[in-house]
């Protein structure tokens, strides 16, 4: 990748972190899609139709869009029934993991209509992420504050051709960014553990580049209903180099495939519903989806990891046009936990256990050119309690993890008039 390409992705990306919300994928792409509990693939108003299906985008003509959300993730996690010999500290308690609680997340995306059949445009997102910044240290892992950071910055440029006045295709390139650093897993960095005891923890931000794609459909069956289909490929990465002895593979940290059907519906002239479904395949990348329990080395192809398979997220959400200038929206978001109550002792550092999002979202058009967007999001308290989660080495017993999450977004964008 051109070093100008790798500094504005690092660039973009550094500017905020996030621990997404469906596992650790983001529940959507734009306001207009987040205020809707994630729905759009078959719904496309803004450029992030590019994320989302770029099929769409045909329908979005010229358009710039600019966003920031500040993410608010509330994590943490008791330890419970731990057994450690005499001589050895008592580890159980209330752990708190958010050290930081503020995070900024920007998105920007383009879009002009070539002609009236194709268009052409780019997006630049956050495809999600994960962090805990424990504020004390967890005995069981290591001698300082825990912690890890994963973030990952999508560039994805997109083609949109109509096939017909009913049906449209769509394929995005996407150029994926990502870093991760690890705190605090000093007792796992030796030979006992680990095939590169020096490549476990406190090495700094590690980077890796990747690329992948996107492509969709998008079709018009009349009586005001749209369905869609996109597919999002598995995004291989290159290897995390100063943790080799962390990721099974040496370091791999691969993006899941996922796709996504989804339909809308025109119930009223003023009124507008959309529903998506979307698999995320975690359990085919083996540093997320291999069990903590298995007997290898940390960093072989079979070493532990967080134990998540794959997932169904559901989305539902509709749009209210209240006046020409103002369009409300509200929506619900379901994602299945990745991991069940055997894995949550690796998972301290990824307690993504997040299911149930309701959503607030409104535009405001501001003449004929301009819209301001809004987007809100309620993550629910939710809890996975371990089960025997813990190893007997380490003295056996249970980590419970708990988060909840809020987040407020607004964006600005300009619209060509259709």
């Amino acid at each position: 990748m051109p070093w100008c390409a790798r500094a504005a992705l690092l660039g973009f990306t550094c500017a905020g972190a996030a621990l997404a919300t469906d596992g650790y994928f983001q529940n959507g792409f734009g306001m207009i899609q987040q205020g809707r509990g994630g729905a759009g693939a078959a719904l496309p108003m803004d450029t992030f139709a590019a994320a989302i299906n770029p099929a769409g985008l045909v329908y979005v003509g010229d358009r710039l869009d600019f966003g920031i959300t500040l993410f608010r993730p509330i994590r943490g996690a008791t330890i419970v029934g731990n057994q450690l010999p005499p001589g050895y500290p008592d580890v159980n308690g209330v752990y708190d993991g958010s050290g930081n609680k503020n995070y900024y997340i920007p998105e920007i995306g383009f879009s002009h209509l070539v002609s009236d059949r194709l268009a052409l445009g780019v997006a630049i997102y956050g495809n999600g992420g994960m962090d805990t910044t424990y504020t004390s240290p967890i005995l069981l892992l290591g001698t300082t504050n825990a912690g890890v950071d994963v973030q990952q910055m999508f560039l994805s440029p997109a083609v949109s051709y109509k096939l017909n006045d009913r049906n449209a295709i769509g394929v995005a390139l996407n150029v994926v960014g990502q870093q991760f650093h690890a705190l605090g897993l000093q007792n796992f960095a030796s030979p006992s553990y680990s095939i590169a005891p020096g490549n476990v923890t406190n090495r700094g931000y590690s980077t890796s580049f990747g690329a992948g794609f996107r492509i969709g459909w998008l079709g018009d069956i009349g009586h005001g209903i749209n369905l869609a289909a996109t597919y999002q490929s598995r995004t291989y990465m290159s290897k995390f180099d100063r943790y080799t002895g962390l990721f099974a593979e040496g370091g791999d940290f691969d993006i899941p495939a996922n796709f996504t059907v989804g339909a809308a519906v025109k119930v009223h002239p003023r009124v507008t519903a959309a529903v998506d479904v979307e698999r995320i395949l975690y359990g085919q990348v083996k540093s997320i989806a291999n069990s903590g329990a298995n007997q290898a080395l940390l960093g072989s192809p079979n070493g532990p990891g967080f134990g998540w398979h794959d997932i169904t997220v559901e989305k539902a959400g509709f749009d209210v046009k209240v006046s020409k200038a103002l369009t409300l929206r509200a929506g619900y978001n379901h994602s299945a936990i990745p991991f069940d109550g055997t894995q949550t002792f690796f998972n301290l550092l990824a307690p993504a256990v997040v299911q149930h999002h309701v959503t607030f979202g409104a535009t405001w058009r501001l003449g004929e050119r301009y819209e301001l967007a809004m987007a809100y999001i309620h993550a629910f308290d939710a809890t996975v309690n371990g089960r025997t989660s813990i190893p007997a080495y380490a003295g056996g017993g249970n980590a419970n993890l708990h988060m909840y999450q809020n987040s407020i977004g607004v964006a600005f964008a300009w619209a060509r008039p259709k």
